[in-house]
């Protein structure tokens, strides 16, 4: 099994492989390709325009030739995997909906918390669609002065501030608190909240691979 991630944060190859490790997944199962340039062009312009969609749907195209499986995990770049099916010959998963569908899938309130303002539509659109399924509540927070630690190499002080906004959002209610960006899931180990854990995408994303390939090969093998 192979599933190649497009990044768009050298720092996410860590916490990909440690939600790897966590799943049980083999060593090298994953390969990674990052492109900082793609999400500092989206936070430039304020999104992702057309042109930036347009070059990472080609990244993700020439994945397709490597992998099993693609995942896209940033949020700020998320739709370049959409439309993506049936152009390809392996799936190509989007991080942040597979976080989406699990955040949703029991209902409540579901606080969506972003560390960077150019994922925030795309999220909030993202998880109110999939909240049409189940009529959970969503809520979409940004964390003040997280993404500047982050940009500022302060990765422990952006987990810390990612954590205390978990905190306040369970405080708040929250059913369940999303960390709608990869490079926040560490910070679910730092939150206080007694026997609750925010959803991660990189786990959450892994998994949904991990049973796309097998229920692909289950079909194989049944019309074999």
């Amino acid at each position: 099994m192979r599933i190649a991630c497009l990044h768009t944060a050298e720092s996410n190859i860590a916490v990909f492989e440690g939600a790897a490790h966590e799943l049980g997944l083999e060593r090298d199962t994953l390969v990674h390709t990052v492109r900082e340039d793609l999400l500092a062009a989206a936070e430039h312009v304020g999104g992702a325009d057309e042109r930036i969609v347009r070059e990472t749907r080609e990244v993700l195209l020439a994945l397709c030739h490597e992998a099993d499986a693609v995942v896209l995990t940033c949020s700020t770049l998320g739709s370049a995997a959409d439309g993506l099916d049936g152009r390809t010959a392996v799936p190509v998963l989007r991080a942040d909906e597979a976080l989406a569908e699990e955040a949703v899938r029991r209902g409540g309130k579901v606080v969506v918390l972003c560390a960077v303002q150019t994922t925030v539509a795309p999220t909030t659109r993202l998880f109110l669609e999939a909240a049409r399924k189940t009529g959970a509540e969503i809520e979409v927070r940004v964390v003040a002065h997280a993404w500047n630690r982050f940009r500022a190499g302060d990765l422990p002080g952006y987990l810390v501030t990612i954590a205390q906004a978990a905190d306040v959002a369970y405080d708040d209610g929250a059913s369940v608190v999303a960390l709608a960006q990869a490079s926040m899931a560490a910070a679910a180990g730092l939150v206080k909240a007694c026997h609750k854990r925010p959803l991660g995408s990189p786990a959450t994303v892994l998994s949904a691979a991990v049973r796309s390939l097998k229920a692909a090969r289950a079909q194989r093998e049944t019309r074999e």
